[in-house]
């Protein structure tokens, strides 16, 4: 039986010690001082030669709506390290690129990266179907790529040593938390409703597992176009019997998605259990979507700031302009995708701490980043890591953390349930660390 993260790999030239205290170093000065220490002081004066960090974004397709929150969240947190001092005394220089949310484009711009724009590494990728158009072009050009998604892509060992998922967790994790919940408090016979590409088989493929391993049945798996924009004619393919309706939908024609479900169902509808996806960016009190107060929904970070809402999560919203509704502070309408996007500023504090262990000085280096990252594991929960505690296997370049579950309440999304890191945890499927540069 493999290790589940307990014991990531110390096979590199780079401790876990060094790697963690650096990790550690930014959690421990705000705690002490309770400030964040780069509004303290402006901007720095760099001579040295920035480093330059590839954005892919998704800033045009289906994806477009989590690219202009990602695109934000960077460029707020690039501020921030930058005010803090930078990288190794040098400050952070974005280069973003569109690539459309479509797989060859990505490699496209993967290849732009490294060939024209001399990048340090690429970074930020959210779709799953474009992670892997683009992860083979950044293994044959060994640059390191930094993505931001959620598929089981990276963990389950089809991609290669230069793509690392270090801040935010993977749809295996998730579900394996979520099956739990529904086959105890929502109901046994489960229809599933997914999109058709990989992010969505995933879903398929790992909650089916999880939940049959709960004494649960699925009824019916129902793939739907990514780019759909009419849903009714699939609600018929639901069984009668159906005592919980799983969905989770992505692109631009989400509102339409679950207001067409509710219309199908009027007020006879069986459980509900949502993954936020469907709802981002979408306002949870748009009109059509009454009939989801007292559904559930998974977030992985929860949307809007909760009785208990910690000083890191304060001081993250205001960072990146989002108010205590999960919308941007200068326009109620412009929902955030606020589930996601934590991923990149995290991300992005684990490249400063890579980085800084590993000595990173240019390209001929990257050998020795990818290393740093894999000897972390413990990530605390900080202003560094906002969303929660984390843990990182190095053998798999997978990061694990905190579920959210939350009901709907008044057009509101209330936090009922909080798993442990330990109900996220699996198998290793791969060890990065044996694979050759």
């Amino acid at each position: 039986m493999t290790d589940k993260i307990k014991n990531p790999s110390d096979a590199t030239g780079i401790s876990r010690r060094t790697a963690i205290k650096t990790l550690a170093v930014g959690a421990g000065v705000v705690a002490t001082t309770g400030t964040i220490p780069g509004l303290l002081r402006p901007n720095q004066a760099f001579s040295a030669e920035p480093i330059r960090i590839g954005f892919q974004v998704h800033r045009t397709g289906i994806g477009a709506a989590y690219g202009r929150w990602y695109d934000r969240t960077t460029e707020a947190v690039v501020k921030r390290i930058n005010d803090e001092g930078g990288i190794n005394g040098r400050p952070i220089e974005i280069v973003a690129e569109d690539d459309g949310t479509d797989p060859k484009r990505g490699a496209e711009v993967v290849e732009k990266f490294a060939n024209q724009h001399k990048c340090d590494i690429a970074f930020g990728t959210l779709f799953s179907h474009v992670v892997f158009g683009s992860a083979p072009r950044a293994g044959e050009l060994k640059i390191p790529y930094f993505v931001v998604s959620e598929g089981h892509h990276v963990a389950s060992g089809k991609l290669n040593r230069y793509t690392l998922q270090p801040g935010i967790t993977d749809v295996k994790s998730q579900v394996e938390a979520m099956a739990p919940f529904i086959s105890e408090n929502l109901g046994k016979k489960v229809t599933m409703i997914y999109p058709d590409f990989a992010f969505g088989h995933d879903h398929r493929d790992y909650f089916s597992t999880a939940f049959e391993n709960q004494g649960g049945t699925i009824l019916e798996k129902i793939a739907i176009p990514p780019t759909e924009t009419s849903f009714t004619k699939y609600f018929p393919k639901i069984p009668r019997d159906t005592e919980v309706i799983y969905h989770v939908m992505v692109g631009p024609a989400v509102l339409t998605f679950v207001k067409e479900l509710g219309e199908f169902f009027g007020p006879s509808r069986p459980e509900i259990f949502g993954f936020i996806d469907s709802l981002e960016a979408v306002d949870m009190a748009s009109p059509g979507l009454e009939f989801l107060d007292g559904t559930y929904f998974w977030e992985g970070n929860p949307r809007y700031a909760q009785a208990d809402q910690t000083e890191f999560d304060k001081a993250y919203r205001e960072a990146v302009g989002v108010d205590a509704n999960g919308a941007s502070i200068s326009d109620s309408k412009d929902v955030s995708t606020y589930a996601h996007m934590f991923g990149c500023w995290e991300t992005l504090y684990v490249v400063k701490a890579g980085m800084e262990a590993s000595g990173y000085k240019g390209p001929e280096d990257r050998q020795k980043l990818i290393e740093a990252v894999e000897s972390m594991s413990e990530m605390p929960h900080s202003f560094e890591h906002p969303q929660g505690a984390k843990l990182f296997n190095g053998k798999t370049h997978q990061a694990f953390g905190h579920q959210y579950i939350s009901k709907v309440e008044d057009s509101k999304l209330v936090l009922a349930h909080t798993t442990s890191i330990e109900d996220t945890l699996y198998e290793d499927e791969v060890d990065y660390t044996k694979q050759a540069f």
